[in-house]
């Protein structure tokens, strides 16, 4: 019985394995081609992993299995907002996938895998723990991208998506290897001790964290790591692309809390550099980059590098409100592009689609409500007050102020400046240019009203950001033990 006791954080990654195996076999006998039986399931595991997570917490820090792998307060509030984030996007597309084909059990199989990588990396506190988690989601979102077979994009996307994730992979390995051979241990929190208490070869274990910030930067999205995202986002379905830039970053963002802030925090002075030049980068490239675009996919790739960079100025601040802010601003971005994406799949019908900007001219003469959504979420993503947008941006800046990095406000300041051109750019096509097409727009009521809700809510948390920035900032604090 204690053993099954010690087995309580881990339930819900327990029970969502056990859920993938029986959806799995549940669906071979499901002959209703719209997988109505299979959706439900999904969706019925997402939320038994909500009530486990919520009803197995503990406060404080707990590890198990030889240190690797951690339940506190963090990984706990990641791991709902994955869930939620997973669930949005399955009802978002689910009719756009149904119309070509594509809903099946495998795809809802592979996202619900994609699911439990995230888990475990969100909660590893070893570096070989998080490699498993890493390598699971990935491999889960290769296949999902190919998912289309007889798309020529899709299956040159999946390729390029899967040749530079494995060198990303081998440049993290390469690292950890090489903080091994520094430090002589994997655990997140001994590798910490060791660097204070002093090692033999001071170059290795920078050389080794050379390698590691490299493989955080691909997985992120930052430049110079960030050549596959706009093919990607632009050749995979919607539906992948969409799950491919939401729920990840959440695992995305405790990985680099886990690696840098948990274990390499000795090296701030060193990794702090690093992020900031990454940081800048990406700001300048992906806002730049994306006036340039003409399809939607595309521009919110490049919008994405852009808003990795902001995520990077939070970390590389430090402390309580530096974090917090960081994770607030993850959470934000998750939220917006739910949202974007989900109106270009709402947008979109049989054997069209809806992903290049001409398709959102006079939108709000087809219809007044989706373009007004549609504005909430570009002026939030442009950082315009007062949606939330705006808040998670000056959230992220005054802890970069504090911590005193001025220029690097300042640049982030000019570049979203130039970044609101791109965004103000669809607004003003919708509401000041003619409609190509007069097609009626016809929504399935779940996604009209999660639509509606999720466009609200970004308005909403502008208004009133206090709560989920506490949340924020205090599981951060309670798990970093930060003072």
């Amino acid at each position: 019985m204690n053993y099954l006791a010690t087995l309580t954080p881990v339930a819900a990654e327990i029970f969502l394995l056990v859920m993938v195996c029986a959806i799995l076999i549940a669906d071979l006998f499901v002959t209703n081609p719209n997988k109505t039986l299979t959706y439900l399931l999904v969706q019925l595991t997402l939320l038994g992993c909500s009530v486990i997570t919520v009803a197995t917490h503990q406060s404080g820090v707990t590890h198990l299995f030889h240190n690797m792998f951690v339940d506190d307060l963090m990984s706990d509030v990641l791991k709902l907002l994955s869930y939620l984030a997973l669930s949005m996007a399955l009802v978002y597309s689910r009719n756009y996938l149904m119309v070509r084909g594509l809903f099946s059990g495998e795809f809802m199989v592979l996202a619900l895998f994609a699911l439990l990588g995230m888990m475990v990396m969100i909660s590893a506190s070893h570096f070989l723990t998080l490699y498993l988690g890493l390598e699971l989601l990935s491999l889960s979102l290769y296949a999902m991208v190919a998912l289309q077979r007889d798309s020529v994009s899709a299956t040159e996307a999946a390729m390029k998506y899967f040749i530079l994730g494995a060198l990303a992979s081998g440049m993290l390995l390469y690292g950890m290897s090489m903080l091994y051979g520094a430090t002589g241990t994997l655990e997140v929190a001994a590798v910490s001790d060791a660097i204070k208490g002093g090692v033999q070869n001071p170059q290795l274990l920078v050389l080794g964290l050379v390698f590691v910030v490299s493989g955080l930067a691909f997985k992120l999205g930052a430049v110079p790591f960030h050549m596959w995202v706009p093919d990607v986002y632009h050749g995979a379905p919607t539906a992948v692309t969409m799950l491919i830039g939401t729920a990840p970053k959440l695992a995305a963002f405790a990985f680099v809390m886990r690696i840098l802030v948990e274990s390499m925090q000795p090296l701030v002075a060193h990794w702090s550099d690093m992020l900031a030049i990454l940081a800048v980068l990406s700001m300048a490239l992906g806002n730049i980059s994306a006036i340039a675009q003409t399809n939607l996919k595309r521009m919110l790739a490049y919008s994405t590098i852009a808003h990795m960079g902001f995520m990077l100025i939070g970390v590389l601040s430090g402390g309580v409100e530096g974090y917090g802010s960081a994770m607030f601003y993850a959470v934000v971005y998750v939220l917006m592009s739910l949202g974007g994406f989900g109106m270009i799949m709402l947008l979109s019908r049989e054997g069209f689609e809806a992903d290049t900007l001409n398709d959102f001219k006079g939108l709000n003469q087809r219809s007044p409500w989706l373009a007004f959504i549609m504005l909430l979420l570009m002026l939030s993503m442009a950082g315009i007050p007062p949606t939330v947008g705006f808040y998670a941006k000056f959230s992220v800046l005054s802890a970069a102020v504090n911590a005193g990095h001025i220029p690097l406000v300042v640049l982030a300041v000019l570049f979203s400046l130039i970044g609101a051109f791109y965004y103000l750019r669809i607004v003003k096509l919708m509401y000041f240019d003619a409609p190509e097409s007069h097609a009626p727009i016809s929504i399935q009521p779940d996604s009209g009203l999660l639509i509606s809700a999720n466009g609200l809510a970004v308005l909403a948390l502008g208004i009133l950001p206090g709560t989920l920035m506490s949340v924020c900032s205090v599981s951060v604090r309670q798990s970093l033990l930060l003072h």
